[in-house]
């Protein structure tokens, strides 16, 4: 009897080994993942914050609530099953739909620097915001972001997919579920500390506080407008890089070449990431240049003949 309890009991330390490796299998996979994506995660915390300008600071955390809320459906619901889908019956499409997306990347981040340079008036869903209720507005507002978080979100999904294609099933489930949470409850816990973090300096910076915590809510305060356009400096670089990386991915001339680059700097790991990214960024504004070309043309073919 003796023998046959120290025999359950090696089966179940096995058990627990084997699934703790699994565990860590998925953790690693999932650290591996969210680093691939970094630069569509930074671009998503970028954009959203912009969404809540102007509108009641009672309503902010409601609305990026709301937002996110929206991206996890997204995410749990449609866009990984797409993606399983699509990589069991037809996993060439993988690479093309990857590439699209990186394409749209870069021609939003070109759009961006274009605007930078070339300033013009913002318009929100051609709608004169004098004739509509604050209910309204926020609900324009919500509706946009989550149509940009659905874009940014298939890209992520996307590419977590491709790295665990050859993968179990069962596996690639919960890998992609513990990214789209992880990612969701990352980036639009990230926008809510930016969004209140004005309101948590004019706190500090009350006169019941001590002196250097007032002196620190009115650096906060004052910091806060040049945090964020830093963050849409960087979000703008980063949509730019990853676009062009996608894309250089899926063209072996392309992607050979940024390997080339890489081997050569390799005595300076930093310097080989500055390089490729800085290089990948300069690819992306100028395909995002031709792109925004080529549609401005076909708008110009579009119109006489609808006229």
């Amino acid at each position: 009897m003796t023998s046959g309890l120290l025999a359950l009991l090696d089966d179940v330390a096995a058990l627990v080994k084997v699934s703790a490796s699994s565990l860590d299998d998925i953790s690693t996979q999932v650290a591996k993942t969210t680093g691939k994506v970094s630069g569509i995660v930074i671009d998503d915390a970028a954009v959203t914050p912009k969404y809540v300008v102007g509108l009641s600071p009672d309503r902010e955390l409601s609305i990026i609530f709301n937002i996110a809320k929206k991206s996890m459906v997204n995410k749990l619901l449609f866009l990984t099953p797409a993606a399983l889908a699509l990589g069991y019956f037809v996993p060439w499409l993988i690479t093309p739909i990857l590439m699209i997306g990186g394409a749209y990347l870069c021609f939003e981040g070109y759009e961006k620097v274009h605007s930078m340079f070339v300033p013009h008036a913002d318009v929100e869903d051609n709608t004169n915001l004098e004739t509509i209720t604050a209910e309204d507005l926020e609900a324009m507002r919500v509706n946009s972001a989550v149509r940009t978080d659905f874009i940014l979100s298939a890209e992520i999904m996307a590419i977590t997919y491709a790295t665990i294609i050859d993968k179990p099933l069962a596996f690639q489930i919960i890998v992609m579920i513990a990214v789209a949470v992880a990612i969701t409850i990352a980036v639009y816990g990230f926008v809510a500390l930016i969004v209140k973090m004005d309101d948590i300096g004019l706190h500090m910076a009350q006169e019941k506080h001590k002196e250097f915590t007032r002196n620190m809510g009115r650096n906060i305060v004052q910091f806060m407008p040049h945090f964020l356009k830093i963050l849409s400096y960087v979000g703008t670089a980063a949509m730019l890089w990853v676009g062009a990386e996608i894309i250089a991915h899926g063209v072996p001339a392309l992607h050979h070449g940024l390997e080339f680059i890489g081997h050569s700097l390799s005595f300076s790991p930093f310097i080989s990431w500055v390089a490729k990214a800085g290089l990948c960024a300069l690819g992306g504004i100028i395909l995002g240049a031709v792109i925004e070309k080529l549609l401005s043309l076909s708008k110009k073919f579009v119109k006489p003949a609808k006229a």
